[in-house]
């Protein structure tokens, strides 16, 4: 249906274009007294209206992805028809596109020092600029997925545009970074910033809470750590030999091919016709015999990520001597894992609303189990923090190895060594 056609049934079926009743001809007008008018409220529209429709169009794409959402969701989810909500957005992407962009702009704004700052400490710099990209990134934590996971889906020249807002941000704490760390390299400060950017951005990846002050307070100072770390020197990466799969594995053959291309297009934009191809198979119909579909593929990829971050923790915590000997293990088994399967990280982040309902409760909860783990053992080496603090850090330093993977790839700035490394610092401090 067309907006001009939804418009259409949106206005008064009772009124013709002279004006007259078309109820029918037996219908008479009651005149209406002036009690009547003053019993009947008068509906005002909202001066924030637009405000609104943007905040709750942010919300609902940040948790179920931009492309699952529809107008019609977002006008039920406010109470409104949808020919209201196409009076002030004429498209669901321009919703998405005007609140992606806004968040972005926001958070390059947020980096720009006054120009009257020179005679301040670096270090002071530094947490002002942290500080004021903290506060926007927690004024803004349901419009930030947009931004961090959903920027794919802008059209080019947007896209062009939204990576001018995250250069300017990444520049700007790479200049506070090096004031801060005069003797850096340009490569060993890039490394930084990604994983400084990545800790602030992680609060939008779950739920967990934290008044606003507190949470920006925990990012900076986790931020500050991190800008102090002294990053061994670049590892060569070698290049993981071909996986070769059997004929008789084609459930693995199509659930890695899958994978690649769900990391690669987005699920929204691959087909089972897609997947039969890439796995060499001569028609859709022969995927059905391992899959029902493909989100019963995704539901499998996710399964297999939830189970080895969750199976390592026992024997990991039985092995150790204490535990920050059990977090040093859990912290290497997770970046060679996610280094051995970079693509099913990245998905694991990107595609969850996609997941089957069905599958979502028993996969949130195995998460949910396994970041509590990780966050006690967090908490007994700094008894300090509190369980939502950790729970924070937690989920900070898994998204810092996906973020550090997708800025680097196999380049050997962003070696396992170092990847540990920064988790290290994030979960224990220095």
């Amino acid at each position: 249906m067309s907006v001009d056609n939804r418009r259409a049934r949106s206005s008064s079926p009772s009124a013709g274009a002279n004006g007259r009743d078309e109820r029918g001809a037996g219908a008479a007008r009651v005149p209406e007294t002036e009690s009547d008018a003053v019993a009947r409220p008068v509906r005002r529209r909202p001066k924030n209206r637009r405000a609104q429709i943007a905040a709750a169009a942010a919300s609902a794409f940040g948790s179920q992805g931009y492309h699952s959402v529809s107008m019609e969701d977002i006008a039920g989810g406010l109470g409104i028809s949808s020919a209201a909500l196409y009076r002030h957005y004429p498209s669901k992407y321009a919703l998405f596109q005007e609140e992606s962009l806004r968040v972005g702009q926001a958070m390059a704004e947020s980096v720009r020092l006054p120009s009257d700052t020179a005679d301040r400490p670096p270090e002071q710099l530094l947490r002002e600029v942290l500080t004021a990209l903290s506060t926007v990134t927690v004024a803004n934590r349901a419009s930030v997925a947009l931004v961090r996971w959903e920027g794919r889906y802008l059209e080019p020249a947007d896209r062009e545009i939204r990576a001018g807002q995250q250069a300017a941000v990444l520049d700007a704490l790479d200049t506070r970074v090096a004031a801060y760390r005069p003797g850096t390299s340009g490569g060993d400060r890039a490394v930084l910033v990604v994983a400084i950017l990545s800790v602030i951005t992680s609060i939008a990846d779950h739920h967990a809470t934290l008044p606003a002050k507190s949470l920006a307070g925990l990012l900076v100072s986790t931020c500050v750590e991190l800008a102090g770390v002294a990053l061994p020197p670049p590892a060569d990466i070698e290049p993981a030999p071909p996986v070769e799969i059997p004929d008789s594995f084609k459930h693995e053959l199509l659930l890695r091919k899958g994978v690649e291309l769900f990391h690669a297009r987005g699920y929204p934009n691959v087909s089972v016709e897609d997947i039969a191809t890439a796995a060499g198979l001569s028609a859709a119909s022969a995927v059905y015999r391992f899959y029902r579909g493909k989100s019963d593929l995704l539901a499998a990829a996710f399964r297999r990520a939830a189970e080895r971050v969750s199976s390592a923790i026992g024997p990991a915590v039985a092995a150790a001597s204490g535990p920050r000997d059990a977090l040093d293990s859990l912290i290497r088994q997770y970046v060679e894992g996610s280094f051995a399967e970079r693509e099913l990280t990245f998905v694991y982040y990107t595609e969850f609303q996609h997941v089957p309902i069905e599958e979502r409760a028993a996969l949130r909860n195995v998460q949910r189990l396994s970041v509590e783990e990780w966050a006690r053992l967090v908490r007994q080496v700094r008894p300090e923090l509190s369980g939502p603090q950790a729970r924070f850090l937690v989920h900070a330093a898994f998204a810092l190895v996906v973020d550090l993977g997708r800025a680097f790839g196999t380049v050997a700035a962003a070696s396992e060594e170092r990847v540990a490394l920064l988790m290290r610092t994030v979960l224990n401090g220095r």
